[in-house]
């Protein structure tokens, strides 16, 4: 029987691509939630630690869940907007804080539309909102809330900075991967094959590169080889690091 081809040009179903998309998707939701998820639940642990010294019994396990979630959905909503890239070229601590900000307001904005929600769920009138805010809403704790949100948006938000700076992965590589010191060696190689990659490029016509028998060439492939290859071991105490450059 014979077989028939499929195109390599076909584009692909459309329940592939809303595959791929949902996949997308939950890779860029995961993070913050996973991160708050673990924040609210030590929040809330050390208040019932505290209420258990006066015999209170408190447990928050699903409405820290559920808040992960709409953190975690709040977050993704608000990447997609173009204005929050719009420090991405300044010094580090702007884009910290100003996505840091935009996150807490939306969040505000969401536990705000929360009580609303309930608030009408209860059969209120819309006009009478306004009252409920000033007079029943807890501002004390919903305040408190804010501002432990605040310090873990600035904690979220530095760490994703810094996983964008140097590279996606290589904060887990740091962290879980390698050893400092054989991070470090790394560090120092890579940094000083660039600058020999530099000067190499500075120093040499674009022609002189494509000729395989040209030392500049020569030179390139050596360069690229050593940045291509694994993390280099790190040195015994008898051994001296190899100097590169």
């Amino acid at each position: 029987m014979a077989m028939i081809a499929v195109p390599t040009g076909a584009k692909p179903s459309f329940w592939r691509r809303a595959l791929a998309w949902y996949v997308e998707e939950m890779k860029h939701i995961l993070p913050p939630t996973i991160f708050f998820f673990i924040g609210f639940n030590l929040i809330l642990w050390t208040k019932e630690m505290i209420l258990r010294e006066h015999d209170i019994e408190f447990s928050g396990f699903i409405t820290a869940t559920v808040a992960a979630l709409l953190v975690g959905k709040a977050v993704l909503v608000t990447d997609h907007m173009p204005f929050m890239r719009r420090f991405d070229g300044a010094p580090l601590l702007q884009p910290i804080l100003f996505k840091a900000a935009i996150y807490w307001a939306c969040v505000f904005l969401v536990r705000i539309g929360e009580a609303l929600f309930h608030f009408l769920y209860e059969g209120n009138a819309l006009v009478d909102f306004p009252n409920y805010l000033s007079d029943r809403l807890s501002w004390p704790r919903f305040l408190v809330v804010q501002v432990w949100l605040m310090v873990l948006f600035l904690v979220y938000v530095t760490i994703h900075e810094l996983n964008v700076l140097f590279g996606d992965g290589e904060l887990y590589r740091l962290f879980f991967r390698w050893r400092s010191s054989q991070a470090k060696l790394t560090r120092r190689q890579r940094i000083r094959l660039l600058t020999r990659l530099s000067r190499l490029t500075e120093a040499n016509a674009t022609e002189a590169f494509s000729d395989p028998s040209s030392a500049a060439h020569a030179q390139l492939v050596e360069i690229v080889r050593r940045l291509a290859a694994p993390p280099a071991a790190v040195p015994g105490p008898g051994d001296s690091p190899r100097h590169i450059g």
